[in-house]
């Protein structure tokens, strides 16, 4: 299927604060140079705040993790789980189209989705309210059929069932997802015939914790629970402010072979005519102003550094700390200087 980004895009967009800070805190979990890794959870946060990725979305989160756009696009477009159009103010339905859920009564699924939200998948309801698709199978084939609604699943559904949990998500409500036929989990329909002990539990561990949360539907802003970093050290509120981290143990190395040598910059390009460093790998349009305006305007300026001048550029030239030796820049210069 081709995925393209929505004819109508937002102006802007911005993480909220407590999202921005969410965001932040994912990236401590990977090492200096390699925050492009977060590409997946951030556009999943993007996505969660506004229901959909928008192109100034997946922009901003490029933009956060000093990748070129190009990239960040590759990924929210590889992924179904991503949403490249508006969805319904409250709920986007993801109705499983697979052989079990085919077999079992998706298509009277499908057809209420068409009756009652709109006559074509990721249409949006009149209302604004609801949108739907069909996906692949979503792994519940035991509770078939089900659909997935925000962060959970809606089990043993029947088109009566679906059309009461229209009505109730309509109504502002968030009925109690899992099975919707009065089974515990996923036990024979005849009744469990191990485990039998609930121990008095009115819902399974999936359930539970979603009842719990209840975000089934809700946009995540960022403050509906402790900003958890236990990789840091242990749980930040996201309102809190976050503690100031012990100031590093020196090191054994002298200060000049850490920082290296600092290569001639320029105030201006040769000529007025700065070369395109965009055609360097790694290097994007925001890069490529962050070079500029530390006076780095042409491939030769790169060919000619020395291994002390590589170290020192980066410590301070770019974003992310190594960029310049892991892409080797100083090669691919010496190459695209020759033109």
């Amino acid at each position: 299927m081709l995925r393209r980004l929505h004819n109508e895009q937002p102006a802007s967009f911005a993480f909220t604060p407590a999202n921005r800070k969410w965001a932040e805190a994912q990236l401590t979990k990977f090492p200096e140079g390699r925050q492009a890794s977060g590409i997946i959870p951030l556009l999943w946060r993007a996505q969660e705040q506004e229901g959909w990725l928008s192109r100034p979305a997946i922009e901003h989160v490029a933009d956060m993790l000093g990748m070129d756009y190009i990239r960040a696009l590759e990924v929210a477009t590889f992924y179904f789980m991503f949403q490249l159009q508006p969805v319904g103010k409250i709920a986007h339905f993801q109705i499983c189209g697979t052989t079990s859920c085919m077999i079992c009564g998706a298509e009277d699924l499908i057809a209420v989705c068409k009756e009652e939200i709109a006559e074509h998948p990721h249409q949006i309801s009149e209302n604004g309210l609801f949108s739907w698709e069909e996906v692949e199978c979503l792994g519940a084939c035991t509770n078939a059929p089900m659909m997935q609604v925000g962060k959970d699943y809606y089990e043993d559904l029947t088109a009566d069932k679906f059309r009461e949990l229209l009505k109730e998500f309509a109504e502002g409500k968030v009925p109690t997802p899992g099975p919707q036929n009065g089974r515990f989990a996923a036990e024979p329909l005849g009744g469990p015939t191990t485990l039998k002990d609930k121990s008095g539990e009115a819902a399974n561990g999936s359930v539970a914790l979603a009842l719990a949360l209840g975000d089934t539907v809700k946009r995540i802003d960022g403050t509906e629970v402790p900003l958890r970093t236990p990789w840091l050290g242990g749980p930040v509120k996201a309102e809190s402010k976050p503690k100031a981290k012990p100031a590093p143990k020196p090191k054994t190395e002298p200060v000049a072979e850490k920082e290296g040598t600092k290569p001639e910059l320029l105030t201006e390009a040769r000529g007025g005519k700065p070369d395109d460093l965009k055609k360097i790998k790694g290097v994007g349009p925001k890069l490529e102003k962050e070079l500029n305006k530390a006076g780095v305007y042409h491939f030769d300026q790169i060919a000619s550094w020395t291994d002390a001048e590589v170290a020192w550029a980066d410590q301070h030239l770019v974003s992310f700390k190594g960029r310049v030796s892991r892409d080797n820049w100083v090669a691919q210069a010496i190459t695209l200087a020759k033109g």
